[in-house]
């Protein structure tokens, strides 16, 4: 037996192993593979894991609940590991999935599914894995922009498929208020909608959403935004949060959400607000407290209570040791650039003192259709990279905007990463919007800088013979980003008044006309950024040549356009907009990046200056 065992467990080819996101803690491939109609039977099983039980006969239609097996059998067992663990082993005539607690056996027959979907056999292997961080969360604001069950729903599923526990809803804002109270019904009336004019979620449906969560191991929190963010409730309820009728009607607001929902957490904001009443947000603590219910409030916030945690939003750590925290820094979707996503998640290192994190999408901006939430936001090209780093924990110190020079260890990685994440588009997501391209092989030589003197119409000659200043790896190129040096792009040390040249070379077999991305901005989505000037990519004189042919920017819809939240972006970004048409030639093709800048310092905060190009074959 032992010696079957060991010839099963020989390495498998690295071209024939699954791509599994996130991958897991250990694995040891073993020999060969056994079709799914190979195992007939499920083991009578532990009660608690009998809707796993009922999860795992759904990936096996031949098979039934029998007390033995007459061929491959099936089964679920309680086992030593850790929180959230499980152990898979897959053999010839067994599966087996080992787990404490029956969210690790969920997440074991997540990890099963992907290592049958899009292949006719199971490859046999032993996977022992655990999260490293308890805290996985997926944040979406629906005060601002209402979205409908089923698509909170697709994206639940998206969650559960990569092991994300926590969905965070935000249904409260200056906006709308969108979650339904008994008691005031005027909260959710049109009249007090500034979008999406009578769009709110009844009980019935929040208790949809938290039984959906519940049944993949999902814990449903909502945030009751305050005392900021609250003029719908200003509105609604003709009172400031913060006066003493006010919080009366968030007290009851509280008692009555804590009594409809079984919920072991409430979200309490506090941020973004001049608190006029210090006793406000303890007031509203001490009573969650009482009520048996965790709180979170956002850090830098108000004046919060010891015992809530604190989720990060800003610059500051996990500092204080007697203190919770869940990190969220630099992880906003709407203010990532759709490449850079899976990039900054995958390389980001999770501070160990932290309960985990949570993958936030604010759209700040009014959307046209709620598809635009998904095609302008790399939302499930930003889970599965979230999800690997939560789960696996490891990455790199830093908020990094860039892949990394050619050969570059992190390089190498996200390569690896990237390779399975590509594998999962096809697999998973097709036909749903995932604003990405692989990116891994594209390398730029980068010249410069360039003194410009302001003038950043200016051209100059660069030897592209010569060795490059610094070689990157990419399609979107952050030369520095608007939030450094918190957030580090690829010029070490960037100057103002300064141009860059990029160049790279494509190679095609016969000429055609192709589809790219290409762009000079990231527009996003939360600050009203102007729109783009008539006839230019954007206001810094940025040009890009294919062969010495200048590549023209598009006919901007809303050119020269000054922000506004209010009017929903259409094309301003590569993602969103008809991919630009360049002619390539047979053989080698010379791509060149103009990248001037001038002033660091944007005109208004709702127009920062983003040092930056995208060039890269549209998907």
């Amino acid at each position: 037996m032992m010696r079957s065992l060991l010839l099963m467990l020989l390495p498998f080819t690295a071209a024939a192993q699954p791509a599994l996101i996130p991958q897991p803690q250990e694995v040891v491939w073993g020999k060969g593979s056994c079709l799914p109609t190979g195992y007939k039977a499920l083991l009578p099983m532990d009660a608690a894991f009998e809707k796993e039980g009922k999860k795992l006969l759904a990936l096996f239609p031949h098979a039934g609940v029998q007390q033995v097996s007459r061929g491959g059998y099936l089964a679920i067992r309680r086992g030593p590991t850790k929180p959230e663990g499980y152990t898979l082993s897959v053999h010839r005539d067994s599966i087996v999935i080992t787990a404490a607690d029956a969210a690790g056996a969920f997440y074991g027959i997540q990890t099963l599914q992907q290592l049958m979907d899009g292949r006719k056999d199971i490859p046999a292997c032993r996977i022992t894995d655990w999260p490293a961080f308890p805290w996985r969360g997926y944040m979406v604001d629906v005060g601002r922009n209402y979205q409908s069950m089923s698509l909170l729903k697709q994206q639940i599923d998206v969650m559960a498929r990569y092991k994300l526990n926590i969905f965070h809803f935000h249904p409260t804002e200056d906006v709308a208020w969108r979650l339904a109270i008994r008691q005031y019904p005027q909260l959710t009336a049109p009249e007090h909608m500034l979008r999406q004019h009578g769009k709110f979620y009844s009980e019935a449906e929040v208790q949809a959403l938290i039984a959906y969560c519940r049944e993949r191991h999902i814990t449903f929190v909502p945030e009751i935004d305050m005392p900021g963010h609250s003029a719908a409730f200003k509105r609604a309820m003709k009172t400031d949060m913060q006066s003493d009728s006010g919080l009366a009607i968030v007290k009851n607001i509280l008692r009555e959400v804590v009594a409809t929902y079984d919920l072991p957490y409430v979200h309490i904001g506090g941020d973004e607000v001049h608190i006029t009443n210090p006793q406000f947000l303890p007031a509203v603590t001490e009573l969650l407290h009482s009520l048996g219910k965790k709180t979170i409030g956002w850090s830098p916030g108000g004046n919060l209570h010891q015992q809530t945690i604190r989720q990060l939003w800003m610059r500051d750590g996990a500092v204080e040791k007697n203190l919770q925290y869940i990190d969220s820094r630099h992880m906003y979707l709407n203010h990532i650039d759709p490449l850079e996503t899976p990039v900054t998640l995958f390389l980001r290192k999770i501070d160990a003192g932290t309960l985990g994190a949570t993958l936030c999408l604010w759209h700040d901006r009014k959307i046209a259709h709620e598809s635009d939430l998904l095609q302008m936001n790399a939302v499930y090209p930003g889970i599965p990279a979230f999800a690997e780093r939560t789960w696996r924990g490891g990455g790199h110190n830093g908020m990094l905007a860039a892949i990394g020079a050619p050969g570059a260890v992190q390089t190498k990685e996200f390569s690896e990463f990237e390779s399975r994440l590509m594998q999962h588009r096809g697999t998973y997501f097709a036909g749903k919007p995932f604003p990405y391209a692989a990116q891994s092989s594209i390398v730029w030589n980068l010249y410069g800088p360039f003194d410009n003197g302001g003038q950043l119409e200016k051209e100059f000659t660069v030897n592209t013979n010569a060795a490059p200043v610094l070689q990157i790896v990419g399609g979107t190129i952050v030369l520095r980003h608007w939030w450094a040096p918190l957030v580090t792009g690829v010029l070490p040390d960037p100057k103002e008044n300064t141009t860059w040249y990029a160049v790279t070379k494509i190679w095609r077999d016969k000429a055609g006309t192709e589809d790219f991305w290409v762009g000079f901005n990231n527009f996003s989505r939360s600050p009203a950024t102007d729109s783009p000037p008539a006839n230019e990519w954007d206001e810094k004189k940025s040009a890009v040549w294919v062969n010495g042919i200048a590549v023209p920017p598009p006919h901007w819809k809303k050119a020269g356009q000054k922000g506004n939240s209010e009017i929903p972006l259409q094309d301003e970004g590569y993602e969103s907009r008809v991919p630009t048409k360049v002619d390539l030639q047979k053989g080698w093709n010379i791509i060149k990046v103009k990248a001037p800048v001038g002033s660091f310092e944007g005109r208004d905060w709702q127009n920062p200056v983003k040092w930056m190009f995208t060039f890269i074959p549209a998907p």
